[in-house]
């Protein structure tokens, strides 16, 4: 009856912690209308990238993705570690979760203008980011307390979230408003998301949350759908664009909306092949390094459907890029897919599979030769259609062996 109940009304309960071990426990709507708010800040800091790359500005492009989306992701992080140990779907925990949305795009609504900021050489204009970002994190600090004080066996963990949290805040204000040059500006940037991650670092070591390990990976598969879907979404974007000139329907145009769709389909079964919610039940105290691998993994994603908006530009003849440069910005982020997967089952899993070496090998294969067609003079398309088969390799070299190396690796644990 106590279940029941529970579904049925929201008024305020202890954050005492739920079941680990739940049965059937899955993403709740709530956290489903908070994914939603990632789409435009992905959505922002794609297209911003894919912007100033064209335009070959590699610096600003490079910088100012890694700080949109470390800080956009690392706070979606932190909130989903926290709804999986405390999420009693109270009216309180609701709110916090609603403030925490504004603050998301408060913090997209600013990432334009910090990318303009930092192409133009000066301060890095990130006042719009940190207020957003302050707004998330606030109601993080809010909910720690509450923890602290409904939950006596986690105290010390709660404390240690609250300190880092708020310490970091502290110092992203006034970081913000001291208007540091660039170079110091990517220092400070550095320390303060250490500060951020230690957290983590120190509270779950010693007295971890009671985090349910099948949500956890069903709630970072979701963001990795997201992430793919918004490479999707500004690929078509550019493509409309590009066909409602009077460049119209080409057969390059063809080929790269076959090449993107390509990709992405190949990324989603290289990541879903592993089924990381058992792994995580049977290796908890592994989990923080695989969730901040992860951050990684959702950077290169999102730059993988940013290189694909850049090749459009690039058919557009908008884009100051020549062809091998082109191919180029979605080789470097496929790679660093492909790299980071592999390097997170190998941390994971304690486990070294030759097998993964010769499938590494043969995708860099696929990689390279895609460079050297798009130096040899090839069709940029039909490059990219080249490297659409890079996640393949490891997709076939799964479904035929990998399978049932995985098996066997998970049988020995």
């Amino acid at each position: 009856m106590a279940e029941v109940d529970r579904g049925r009304d929201h008024r305020h309960r202890p954050f005492s912690g739920r079941n680990p071990l739940e049965a059937h426990r899955s993403a709740t709507p709530l956290e489903l209308l908070y994914d939603l708010t990632f789409v435009v800040s992905f959505g922002i800091a794609g297209n911003e990238l894919a912007h100033y790359l064209a335009e070959g500005h590699l610096g600003t492009a490079i910088g100012g993705f890694c700080f949109a989306v470390f800080s956009v992701a690392w706070a979606w992080m932190n909130y989903s570690w926290f709804a999986s140990a405390y999420d009693n779907d109270d009216w309180v925990f609701r709110v916090a979760t609603m403030v925490q949305m504004v603050g998301v795009i408060v913090l997209a609504l600013g990432i334009e203008e910090m990318f303009a900021s930092m192409d133009r050489g000066a301060s890095p204009d990130i006042g719009v980011m940190v207020t957003g970002y302050v707004v998330m994190r606030v109601p993080m600090v809010f909910l720690w307390v509450l923890v602290a004080r409904h939950d006596p066996d986690r105290r010390p963990t709660a404390r240690r979230f609250i300190w880092t949290i708020s310490v970091a805040q502290v110092g992203w204000v006034v970081f913000t408003l001291l208007g540091l040059p660039l170079s110091i500006f990517l220092l400070v940037s550095i320390v303060l998301f250490a500060v951020e991650t230690a957290g983590p670092v120190l509270s779950q070591r010693r007295q971890p949350t009671p985090w349910h390990a099948h949500h956890i990976a069903e709630r970072h598969g979701l963001l990795m759908l997201i992430t793919l879907g918004e490479g999707v979404f500004g690929t078509v974007a550019a493509l409309n664009a590009l066909v409602h000139t009077e460049h119209g329907w080409t057969v390059d145009a063809v080929l790269l909306a076959v090449a993107g769709v390509g990709l992405t389909f190949g990324i989603w079964w290289m990541y879903f092949a592993v089924p990381w919610g058992e792994v995580l039940e049977r290796h908890r105290e592994r989990a923080y390094v695989w969730s901040a691998g992860h951050l990684f993994m959702f950077a290169a994603v999102a730059a993988t459907g940013a290189g694909l908006h850049v090749a459009a530009y690039y058919l557009e003849r908008v884009a100051v890029l020549d062809s091998t440069a082109t191919v180029l910005t979605v080789v470097v982020p496929i790679s660093c897919v492909v790299l980071v997967l592999y390097v997170l089952y190998s941390i994971f899993m304690r486990h070294r599979d030759p097998f993964h070496l010769l499938l590494v090998a043969g995708t860099a294969g696929v990689l390279v030769l895609a460079v050297v067609c798009a130096a040899m003079g090839v069709s940029m398309a039909w490059c990219l259609v080249v490297l659409m088969f890079a996640p393949a390799v490891t997709v076939v070299g799964y479904e035929t062996i990998g399978h049932r190396h995985l098996t066997e690796a998970m049988s020995r644990d």
